[in-house]
């Protein structure tokens, strides 16, 4: 029970900050609309350096499998650090999303509790008609964005895998038993940056909608 406890505080608490925080940038000029477009923006380019990094990893397979003699402790030490590399980029993307969410529910639910302080009801009609428009190109760009996440998973299991397998093997038979990795990354890369270059541009196209 203190578990919970604790844990309804620590997100109470936390749901509390980010209250706090959007209410002081609001004092300054700053507000949900602003942060929106600068989370979505950050995202972007956390997803544009999550495929720079996924290239350089499938590079660094690329030159395992051309392994031809050498330190095999510096062949296990490049794979590491791809993988330390792209698990932080993941995590930065995963990082971003997250924040996006929880603007755009800030954003939304003030949105609709605000339609009920208006008088014109014309003026109420038009809100609301944004409102729904807003909301539908904010869930098209956060789909793209999570089937875009979810591609990058399979690309760490695969770098998990090859980095775990080499620090418990490090022979030139190791090495060669992963050469059949090579293909798989390939594509599981090529589908993940396919599908963040989709969420990119639902990305740009949500920004110009919110730049209306």
């Amino acid at each position: 029970m203190p578990y919970f406890i604790a844990l309804f505080l620590s997100v109470s608490l936390l749901s509390g900050c980010q209250t706090a925080y959007y209410s002081a940038m609001e004092k300054v000029g700053v507000y949900k609309r602003d942060i929106m477009v600068d989370r979505v923006e950050d995202a972007n380019q956390a997803q544009q350096d999550a495929q720079k990094q996924f290239t350089s990893a499938l590079e660094g397979l690329k030159a395992l499998n051309q392994f031809n003699g050498g330190k095999l402790e510096s062949a296990y030490q490049d794979i590491d650090s791809q993988y330390q590399n792209s698990e932080a980029a993941v995590k930065n993307v995963n990082d971003r999303i997250a924040a996006i969410e929880d603007v755009a529910n800030a954003m939304f639910d003030e949105w609709q509790q605000e339609l009920s302080l208006y008088k014109s009801a014309t003026l109420k009609r038009d809100s609301q008609r944004k409102l729904q428009t807003t909301k539908a190109s904010y869930n098209k760009m956060l789909t793209a964005m999570k089937r875009a996440e979810k591609k990058m998973e399979p690309v760490l299991d695969t770098l998990r895998d090859n980095t775990l397998y080499l620090k418990h093997n490090l022979n030139a038979a190791a090495i060669g038993s992963l050469q059949g990795q090579f293909n798989s990354l390939q594509t599981e890369i090529s589908g993940a940056i396919r599908d963040m270059n989709h969420a990119i541009a639902e990305s740009n196209r949500f920004i110009g909608h919110l730049k209306k």
